[in-house]
């Protein structure tokens, strides 16, 4: 097994590294670039295309995953991985068709973020477009909610939701140079940590490939960025860690009944949606539109305050690893320690507010 995460993870690390690299040039020689504009400080010309590595490497490992099962590891041809690793192909192989449901809804919304990227499209028809991938992802590809409900609609509602939800706050943070990926491989490393601990070996590999990509995408998007993931890359990587949320198990009813560890994706992802979430009431009080890029992100005020773009960024990392550290306790914590984590969280939010107002 051990060999297998290795495998996955290097893997996926070093194709994210070569793609990024040869999509850089290209898209800088074809003219694909961001140009400074109001609601960004880069200050250049920086190539686009990073989604377009993102996207492919995620692609290419998972069809590449089907096929090792079903032609190397089904037949019995690859039985030095162990059987830890070959006793699970029967069940992957199972699920190659929601697998290939997850892929397709993906490839939808790289392509919407490549045509925004270029086009720039309307917000609402964005909206639509990803409302319907996420309930074609909840209904057929069964990624949805199932904590104590057993109603398939209303999971599918709300699981679409909250995939939605995700990719735009996702969205959201990709506001400056390296934000987005590496809060994303913060919250996936600690959404691995919960599957690894309830044996989930496909949502774990997929953890993995997910940690790899992002981590060769911030070879080139640490600041200064060299290469920006643009909507086709924001609108993936949202789509895949809403996904790990909903597909990773938290609840163990046979071994400690405590139901509010369901809670730990809430609070994995609680640094990006209250970014979301403030931005957004923020920008409708004053009577602009929620969608219209602006530099009134959390990120924007800590660098207003003399913080650099190195110095930003791993502020936002660390607060993301401090509640989502916390989280990866509650399954095995009492209420009493539940609460203590909650609260940990909300300090953690309310010193992001205090330098958010401070003059």
């Amino acid at each position: 097994m051990t060999v297998l995460a290795i495998i996955l993870l290097a893997g996926s690390f070093v194709l994210s590294v070569i793609l990024t690299a040869v999509i850089r040039k290209l898209a800088t020689r074809v003219g694909f670039v961001a140009h400074p504009a109001p609601d960004r400080f880069a200050q250049t010309v920086v190539p686009l295309g990073g989604g377009v590595a993102i996207f492919t490497t995620l692609a290419v490992f998972i069809l590449a995953a089907v096929a090792v099962v079903k032609f190397l590891v089904a037949p019995g041809c690859l039985d030095w991985l162990g059987e830890s690793v070959t006793k699970h192909s029967p069940g992957f192989l199972s699920k190659i068709g929601r697998l290939m449901i997850v892929l397709l809804c993906a490839f939808v919304l790289f392509v919407l973020g490549l045509a925004d990227d270029k086009k720039h499209l309307g917000p609402f028809f964005k909206l639509a477009v990803q409302f319907a991938v996420a309930i074609i992802a909840a209904a057929f590809a069964e990624i949805r909610v199932e904590f104590f409900i057993e109603n398939k609609i209303i999971t599918t509602v709300l699981s679409a939701g909250w995939m939605v939800l995700i990719i735009n706050a996702i969205n959201f943070l990709d506001n400056m140079d390296g934000a987005s990926a590496g809060i994303a491989v913060i919250a996936t490393c600690i959404l691995f940590t919960a599957a690894a601990l309830s044996g989930q070996v496909f949502i774990g590999g997929l953890a993995l490939v997910f940690i790899g990509t992002l981590l060769g995408f911030l070879v080139f998007n640490f600041p200064p960025a060299k290469i920006f993931m643009g909507d086709a890359g924001s609108l993936v990587i949202g789509f895949f860690l809403a996904l790990l949320t909903l597909r990773t198990t938290y609840y163990h009813e046979a071994q400690s009944g405590r139901w509010y560890a369901v809670f730990l994706p809430l609070l994995c992802m609680a640094v990006p949606l209250y970014d979301f979430i403030s931005v957004t009431l923020l920008r409708l009080s004053q009577g602009k539109s929620p969608f219209v890029g602006d530099t009134q992100h959390f990120s924007h005020r800590l660098k207003k305050h003399g913080l650099t773009d190195t110095q930003t960024v791993l502020t936002l990392y660390l607060a993301t690893l401090v509640t989502g550290l916390g989280a990866t306790f509650l399954y095995q914590v009492n209420l009493a320690g539940a609460i203590l984590i909650f609260a940990q969280t909300f300090m953690i939010l309310a010193i992001i507010a205090i330098l958010e107002t401070t003059v």
